[in-house]
């Protein structure tokens, strides 16, 4: 059996007489600071003021608490809401038909943002959500892609496509315009 001084140690366990001694120095730290605090807050001269301040001090550190904590609730509360809104409103209602003049915007809006499309040359107008397009465009390539680009808009049930090329005689039904 080996026998240690009460200061001794061996790694990785500890004697008995270490173990009180760290109990009895915590305790001693422990006071001190008690001590200590009690001087601080209870001196003649300054003590009254270093308590009313401890005193102002913490009901504002509570003050300020109890807004921070009814502000995190009622940002829990808003994001719940909008959650559930989110969830509830997954689809979105069907959009109506929109009117002839409303539509003829629209494609107007989505067909003349390509700075390389003829904006004076192009005319758009809309019956019972069928689009017609007349006028003239540079090339044959443009004339497709418009057309393309006309009916991938909601609310567009057909197109008529009367665009030529310069040089080439206006169609007057859409079936000329396609040879």
């Amino acid at each position: 059996m080996l026998f240690f001084r009460r200061s001794e140690r061996v790694v990785g366990r500890e004697t008995k007489a270490t173990k009180g001694d760290s109990q009895m120095r915590r305790i001693v730290v422990f006071a001190a600071a008690i001590g200590a605090a009690l001087t601080y807050f209870f001196d003649p001269d300054r003590g009254r003021r270093r308590r009313a301040m401890l005193r102002d001090r913490s009901a504002g550190t509570a003050r300020q608490s109890a807004r921070r904590l009814a502000r995190l609730s009622r940002r829990g509360g808003a994001e719940a809401y909008g959650v559930t809104q989110k969830i509830r409103h997954r689809r979105g209602e069907p959009k109506p038909q929109p009117d002839d003049v409303t539509l003829a915007r629209k494609v107007e809006t989505e067909i003349f943002r390509s700075p390389e499309v003829p904006k004076g040359k192009i005319n758009v107008n809309a019956v019972d959500g069928v689009v017609e397009l007349r006028g003239e465009a540079d090339r044959p390539e443009l004339i497709r892609d418009l057309e393309e680009q006309v009916r991938s808009i909601p609310g567009v049930r057909d197109v008529r496509n009367m665009l030529h090329a310069p040089e080439t005689p206006a169609p007057t039904t859409p079936e000329q315009s396609a040879s």
